[in-house]
């Protein structure tokens, strides 16, 4: 779409300030959620590498529950405290800090447990009808983090893209998804199988 310079530095501005209020009242409003997930792995030419599907189930503050179901399980649990990494092929459980784990499980961006502002700069990446983009930017060089997007329709989730600081970009589309649907505590317990190797990360 061509618009003049000032039309174009309006709209911009609106946008801006639209993402922002858009991303504070999606997470001032979710208490929990659940959706079915496609993470797609994407190669240096922006094609699909890699894809699986899953569920994702989220409960505010701390706690949120990502099954891997297709094409390999795993499962990533965040209990309020620690976040469990359960790979059933290998039958190996990791065990990490939820802020160590940042990297590792995007939901923590969603989980209440970090403060976003204080560890991002958040830009607004413009608004298109009922889409909006937002973009996180990691304050500290050392984050594993280069840069994450976060796309909402209509103010619910729809899409994040991760890129790492190794050249990798990961692209999550969320499908079904519920706002505030009643999940029980124990979704987001996780207790290791007896013959699994646990390792604390």
């Amino acid at each position: 779409m061509k618009l003049s310079w000032i039309a174009f530095l309006f709209w911009s501005l609106r946008a801006l300030a639209a993402d922002g209020v858009e991303l504070d009242r999606f997470l001032a409003e979710v208490k929990s959620l659940s959706a079915s997930f496609i993470q797609q792995t994407l190669d240096e030419h922006g094609q699909v590498s890699r894809q699986n599907f899953g569920r994702f189930y989220l409960k505010r503050p701390g706690r949120f529950r990502w099954n891997y179901e297709t094409p390999y399980r795993q499962e990533i649990v965040a209990d309020g405290d620690k976040v469990w990494f359960y790979d059933p092929d290998l039958a190996q459980v990791t065990v990490k800090n939820i802020d160590a784990a940042l990297g590792s499980a995007p939901a923590l961006l969603l989980s209440g447990k970090l403060e976003l502002k204080q560890r991002f700069v958040i830009v607004g990446q413009g608004k298109e009808k009922e889409r909006a983009w937002v973009e996180l930017k990691p304050k500290s060089e050392e984050d594993v983090f280069r840069s994450l997007r976060v796309e909402l329709v209509r103010g619910i989730l729809a899409a994040m893209e991760i890129a790492d600081n190794f050249g990798h970009l990961t692209r999550i589309l969320f499908e079904h998804v519920q706002l505030n649907p009643i999940l029980a505590d124990g979704l987001f317990r996780f207790v290791p199988p007896p013959n699994a190797d646990i390792f604390e990360g």
